[in-house]
């Protein structure tokens, strides 16, 4: 008597199964907190948690507009150099600003809006070449990090570019002060979070995003404009740089060729490390705060135990992002 197929398959038992990829920065987060609290004793304490998460927001804010770039099959790595010519312009123009009209907050806000209007038109600078005139992300967006990185050395002089001190006196609340014990950082970056999760999931354009990483000529048949979707994320990019260098500024309150380094790295491996996928098609914003977190907490440590030097904290990353893209390579069928 023959038997059929489903007779003889194996059958599953019914039961949860545990996403890797999904907990599994769940998991490393959960063990670096427990790796911290063992050594330190003041890893959990207020003081030591906002400032990781405060000095985090710049990098997590940014992180989440590369998170749409990568979902969308594209790539950013101007968005250090970006950071540092934004800073240097908004100190800039706050300082031409102060003899017409004073130290006030006009002319930080001034400042503010031409950080964020030079945010945007970089971002459009990019999307441009790489949709309009068809040149790989990768080649756009190394040309254009060697500009803006030239530029800000340019307008510096080869040295630095310092705000005013009274107009810094009156645009410091922005970074050390906060909302119910809650610096503006944190709640700044908050915000663009579940904003950015909620584009991304429950939006058409978030969608659009995860189908041209995915295959960009079915997007094409399925009546996106693969084009203008990319364009937009690489403008969200440029705007979310500059809204992260707006809550930076106030920090330093100065700019100059060394603002910014490695940012671009620090953003790609948070993203990598929440489990968006480097070739496209997949994105999570959840997932690239807590890569964030993940990466800050790292550099807290290090800096808190003298055995490993604070300095490797680059070394860390650059391990960090090879581990998580060898991870997400597909299994070979056996």
């Amino acid at each position: 008597m023959s038997v059929s197929a489903p007779d003889i398959a194996p059958k599953t038992k019914p039961g949860l199964k545990l996403d890797l990829k999904t907990v599994g920065p769940l998991v490393a987060l959960a063990l670096l907190v427990l790796l911290g609290i063992s050594l330190n004793e003041n890893f959990l304490s207020y003081n030591n948690l906002t400032n990781v998460l405060a000095r985090s927001s710049f990098i997590g804010i940014i992180a989440i507009g590369a998170t749409f770039v990568i979902t969308a099959g594209g790539l950013d790595l101007s968005v250090g150099s970006m950071a540092a010519v934004i800073a240097g312009v908004m100190i800039m123009v706050m300082n031409w600003l102060i003899p017409t009209f004073g130290v006030s907050w006009s002319v930080v806000l001034a400042g503010m809006a031409a950080g964020i209007l030079l945010g945007g038109v970089a971002g459009v600078g990019n999307g441009l070449m790489i949709t309009r005139g068809r040149i790989e992300a990768f080649i756009v967006t190394l040309g254009t990090m060697g500009i803006f990185r030239s530029l800000v050395t340019f307008l510096a002089n080869g040295g630095t570019l310092s705000l005013n001190f009274q107009v810094a006196d009156v645009y410091r609340p922005v970074y050390y002060d906060g909302l119910l014990g809650i610096p503006y950082p944190i709640l700044v970056f908050a915000l663009v979070a579940i904003g950015g999760e909620l584009i991304m999931r429950r939006t058409a354009f978030g969608r659009h995003c995860a189908a041209i990483g995915s295959n960009e000529q079915v997007a094409r048949y399925s009546s996106i404009n693969v084009d203008n979707v990319r364009l937009i994320t690489y403008i969200l990019q440029g705007v979310l740089v500059a809204v992260a260098v707006l809550l930076y500024v106030p920090r330093l309150g100065s700019a100059s060729s060394t603002t910014g380094v490695l940012w671009e790295l620090e953003a790609i491996a948070a993203v990598i490390i929440g489990g968006t996928t480097l070739k496209g098609g997949y994105g999570r914003v959840w997932g690239t705060v807590v890569g964030v977190i993940i990466l800050g907490l790292i550099g807290n440590i290090l800096n808190l135990q003298s055995f490993i030097s604070p300095y490797l904290n680059g070394a860390f990353q650059g391990v960090i992002i090879i581990l998580a893209v060898l991870l997400q390579r597909p299994r070979r069928a056996s």
